[in-house]
């Protein structure tokens, strides 16, 4: 299994790139970094893109969404409560960012615990609304994207559209649930463990 981080440079989003070595196919999971960063890592291990993976809608993850999809022709997976982010450049925040507004379908529609095969990998799809309706972790094996829903040490606001953080409080008692011994690859910031964050996390213990 392959796993980089390609970090953006303005607002510090983790845009992860997941591979399998095995069929080199890949998936780019909230590309918000740079589009010619998250390329040059895909050319430098010869990869295909074959999915872009969201973890939710806001403008910091979807920056290159469009771009990187005509670069590649990956099809674009997000939760089917996150359409409402998806295709409202207000609802996800994009006019008020960089990257411009942005506005766009997902090609795949995806329910809590669904799940998708990339090559060898099985990705399975973990509903985890609170930050916004549908956001999601990808849990991979003992590896997963937690997005804006858990951070080392902290939690995504819920003072966005659509936050809710009752939501939110539900949706980390389910993480934490988990193997303790899964690492965590959040949206902003350095990974950590399931275990490590019940211990030290204030909204997870």
């Amino acid at each position: 299994m392959i796993i980089e981080t390609i970090e953006d440079r303005f607002m510090g989003e983790n845009t992860y790139l997941l591979g399998d070595e095995k069929t080199k196919k890949c998936v780019i999971i909230d590309p918000g970094a740079s589009l010619v960063d998250i390329l040059a890592a895909v050319k430098l291990r010869n990869l295909t893109v074959e999915y872009i993976v969201l973890t939710h809608g806001h403008a910091d993850h979807i920056g290159n969404v469009k771009k990187l999809k005509a670069e590649t022709n990956a099809k674009i997976v997000a939760h089917e409560n996150e359409r409402e982010l998806l295709i409202d450049r207000k609802n996800n925040l994009s006019v008020r960012f960089p990257c411009g507004p942005q506005e766009f379908d997902a090609d795949i529609y995806v329910k809590d615990k669904e799940r998708l095969e990339v090559g060898e990998l099985r990705l399975t799809f973990i509903h985890t609304p609170g930050h916004t309706p549908g956001g999601m972790c990808i849990k991979v094996g003992n590896h997963m994207f937690t997005g804006d829903t858990l951070f080392a040490g902290s939690i995504g606001r819920t003072d966005f559209y659509g936050g809710d953080f009752k939501q939110m409080t539900k949706s980390l008692n389910k993480l934490a649930n988990q193997d303790g011994n899964i690492t965590i690859y959040p949206g902003h910031g350095p990974t950590s463990t399931i275990e490590r964050e019940k211990l030290t996390n204030p909204y997870m213990n």
